[in-house]
């Protein structure tokens, strides 16, 4: 079984590229074949990556109709920089223009297990290109007051791409980062959202830790540059082949999991 998952955030900050990144590195050394798209402007995923600046095609190509999504794959990743803010800006006066990510990711797609898509944190037409060309939604969301609101406004959306162009479309969940469990906002932050929508919101906390901004610095993961955080995203792994029903994978991620004190 494939799987094509979009993760997204209403808002920058939320961790949600070192999301993409981690999970990607978790999946990999669970033998999982894993493409990951930079749908962000931005580029922090390929910088992450260390995929060349002046990589060429790229994810704006490919959406344009420059290339095609197997010529602009550099290492497993499909990489993004400025020229997909033009991008967007073409695709707003195509006819069909909501499709053209999945249709430009069909035949590469087939060829991984996992695809990880990166949204920019917007909910516009780079994102619903996304969640259309999805099978799965993820969310991202700090652990503070005002993550409720974002996470109402992610979901108005997913609901909007499912009823009207990927009826197939599932949420898979909402994963709390940057998060500080011992201060009282942080947990009264994750119960409002536990009473919101219930066994939506993994179990599993990405703990705040300025070593997640070290590892991106350097284009290391964080499983190599600090392990003792990096087995956050070990768990939320887990928690993710879970829901996808991939038995095998999950079996060789938990593996990697300390054994309990």
């Amino acid at each position: 079984m494939s799987a094509t998952i979009a993760i997204l955030s209403q808002k920058g900050g939320t961790g949600k590229t070192t999301t993409v990144r981690t999970l990607a590195d978790v999946f990999r050394r669970a033998d999982l074949s894993v493409l990951v798209v930079d749908l962000d402007p931005q580029g922090n995923l390929s910088d992450y990556f260390d995929v060349p600046p002046d990589a060429s095609p790229t994810i704006a190509d490919v959406l344009v109709g420059r290339a095609k999504a197997k010529e602009a794959v550099v290492n497993g990743v499909l990489p993004a920089n400025l020229t997909l803010a033009e991008a967007e800006l073409a695709l707003a006066g195509k006819m069909g223009r909501e499709l053209t990510l999945r249709r430009a990711l069909r035949e590469v797609a087939k060829d991984y297990d996992v695809v990880l898509m990166d949204c920019p944190p917007t909910l516009g037409l780079l994102t619903v290109n996304a969640l259309v060309a999805a099978d799965y939604a993820l969310l991202t969301a700090e652990a503070q007051y005002f993550a409720m609101q974002g996470v109402d406004q992610a979901t108005a959306l997913i609901e909007l791409a499912k009823d009207g162009l990927n009826p197939d479309l599932e949420w898979l969940g909402v994963v709390l980062t940057i998060a500080d469990l011992r201060t009282t906002h942080s947990r009264e932050a994750r119960e409002n959202l536990r009473e919101h929508i219930g066994d939506r919101l993994f179990d599993t906390v990405i703990r705040a830790s300025i070593a997640y901004a070290e590892s991106a610095e350097r284009g290391v993961s964080i499983l190599d540059h600090k392990p003792a955080r990096g087995v956050d995203y070990i768990a939320l792994a887990d928690e993710v082949l879970e829901r996808l029903k991939m038995p095998t994978a999950r079996r060789k991620v938990k593996a990697m999991l300390p054994a309990p004190a």
